[in-house]
Order: C-alpha cells, then sequence, then structure tokens
C-alpha cells in the first residue's frame, strides 16, 4: 500500500528555518523531521513512500537520493503553489485504483496505523483520519465569582478533536478533488462528512505537529523524553 506524504508547502510560520530548507527537512534531535514518519509507518510494514513536493523540492529530492532507508521512496513535483488536495490529485496515475494511507509532512505521532486501517475497511469509510486532542499551549483555569475553581498546568485538552493527518483513502477520493487549488480539509473532507463516509481514529497517544519554532522545541523535547522514535 503506498503512502504518501505530503511536503510541498511553504511553511510560512517557521520563515527562520524555512527560508533555506522546506519544512519537513527541518531536523529534530539530528534528523528531518520527515524521517520520524516514514520510521513510523515502516515500523507497521509499509514501504512505498511518495512524497508530494514542491518548494524547494530540489532539497528533499537530494536527500532521499543520497540516503538509503531499505524503503521505496519516490519524491514528486506536485507544484510550488498546489493545494493540499491538488497535490493528492496529480499523483492519481501514480496511486491508481487503490486504497492508500496519506499524512502531512510536519506531524510527529505514534498511532497504530494497522488499527488505524481496520477500522476504516470496518466502516466502509472513503475516508478515515486520526483524530488527536491538542496540546493545551496554555494551562487552564475556571473562574467563578473571581475565585478559581479550576486550575490545571499545561497538558491535553479536556474535549474536543482534532485533524490530526494520518489518513486511509479509497481512491473515490479523487471525485472530490476538483483542481490545484482544492484543499483537501475543506470541500471534499465536508461533502464526504455529509454523506457519513469520514471516519475518525481516536488517538490518545504521543501527537505533535509543528508550526511555529515553540512547536519544534516541544518537540525535541518529547522525542528526547519518551525516546519513542
Amino acid at each position: 500500500m503506498k503512502v504518501i506524504i505530503l511536503a510541498g508547502g511553504f511553511g510560512t510560520r517557521l520563515s527562520e528555518y524555512t527560508k533555506r530548507i522546506p519544512k519537513p527537512m527541518i531536523k529534530i534531535c539530528g534528523k528531518p523531521i520527515i524521517t520520524y514518519i516514514i520510521q513510523h509507518y515502516a515500523k507497521f510494514g509499509f514501504k512505498d513512500f511518495i512524497i508530494a513536493t514542491g518548494y524547494k523540492k530540489n532539497i528533499i529530492e537530494k536527500y532521499f537520493n543520497k540516503n538509503k532507508f531499505n524503503l521505496n521512496i519516490k519524491t514528486v513535483n506536485t507544484g510550488l503553489n498546489t493545494m493540499t488536495g491538488g497535490r493528492i490529485k496529480r499523483l492519481k496515475s501514480l496511486i491508481g485504483n487503490k486504497t492508500f494511507m496519506l499524512t502531512y509532512g510536519d506531524g510527529v505521532s505514534n498511532p497504530n496505523l494497522k488499527k488505524l486501517l481496520n477500522l476504516h475497511y470496518k466502516n466502509r469509510n472513503i475516508a478515515t483520519l486520526t483524530a488527536v486532542r491538542p496540546p493545551a499551549r496554555f494551562g487552564a483555569i475556571k473562574v467563578n465569582a473571581s475565585k478559581v475553581v479550576y486550575f490545571k498546568e499545561k497538558s491535553y485538552l479536556d474535549t474536543g478533536w482534532i485533524n490530526g493527518g494520518f489518513f486511509v483513502f479509497e481512491p473515490t477520493i479523487f471525485n472530490y478533488i476538483k483542481n490545484d487549488s482544492t484543499f483537501l480539509e475543506k470541500e471534499p473532507m465536508q461533502k464526504i462528512s455529509k454523506k457519513k463516509k469520514l471516519g475518525a481514529y481516536k488517538h490518545r497517544g504521543f501527537w505533535q505537529c509543528m508550526d511555529t519554532s515553540r512547536d519544534k522545541e516541544i518537540l525535541e523535547k518529547l522525542i528526547k523524553k519518551k525516546n519513542k522514535f
């Protein structure tokens, strides 16, 4: 089964790094963040990867041409200004008429990918995403009549789930993507959700995206502390 990694964005919120390199190549504890993602899939037996490149694509291409992972890793230029849905659409001929997995090149997590896949097949979804509870950026308090009645230091949000990436898709997803300007997370996912064909695998374990330099610091500390990868 093919695994697609979206790695073509500009990463503007990390411009102190992305002026020189694409976001998925930013190093965490000495390794590009994209390698942690690939290694996690490989642990579950996935060996066939397509990296959808765009911004500073040559750096990603050079890295994977030079470094061998005993995996089938192909880089494909999906355009400089192409949106997430459009990048997937451009890979249609390479994916074919088969189920495939996909995630973002800037989020590290450790979901059980076999359970994710089984849930997808069991519920006969068009798409299944991994739902995560985002780390709280600030401590949470509840105030009643000027008294704090609830206090919790930085942890994870008590309620609410967000899209954490690590998707499974059926090839019918291509029918919901119009062109390069299509955001996967907007019209395609909304339409599939209305059809009740969008599943969610709830992952309560490790997950951390890297949108800011602060996120990068948190991710490095978590990986060192948990020794997950």
